[in-house]
């Protein structure tokens, strides 16, 4: 899937690197040929030319992703965005706070489904976390 430069292998690295390795194989094995170029296209330009640029770090462009995606109410693209906010270094206040902004700019309605969304993927990834209390859980 390469385009003959290194941009998509760096891409491919911080895609994996931020949304996990996972959900990235879930992705590339679910290519058709109808939707190849729009995942080279994703893997090379979005990830490895704009998510490697300087000027921003990953946790400021992981908020601003958020952000983004809950104005243009994309439900799905947000769950994965904020699992990858977390692990970019965001706390739970930050993601909150960055959401709670969308309300006055974006309407309460996008607000709310964003909410909604990001609860549930927060409590997912509590529920996938290494329990270090002793008990063996996780």
């Amino acid at each position: 899937m390469s385009g003959g430069d290194d941009r998509y292998e760096r891409g491919l690295g911080i895609r994996r690197e931020v949304l996990g390795d996972a959900h990235v194989d879930r992705s590339l094995q679910g290519v058709s040929d109808f939707s190849r170029p729009v995942q080279e296209y994703v893997t090379q330009n979005v990830w490895g030319e704009l998510w490697s640029r300087p000027g921003l770090d990953r946790r400021t462009r992981s908020l601003l992703n958020l952000v983004m995606l809950t104005a243009l109410n994309r439900g799905h693209e947000l769950a994965v965005h904020v699992r990858g906010a977390v692990t970019n270094g965001c706390t739970e206040t930050e993601i909150q706070e960055a959401l709670l902004q969308t309300a006055g700019y974006c309407g309460a309605p996008a607000a709310l489904e964003a909410f909604r969304v990001a609860e549930r993927v927060l409590r997912e990834i509590a529920a996938e976390s290494v329990d270090v209390s002793g008990n063996g859980h996780g």
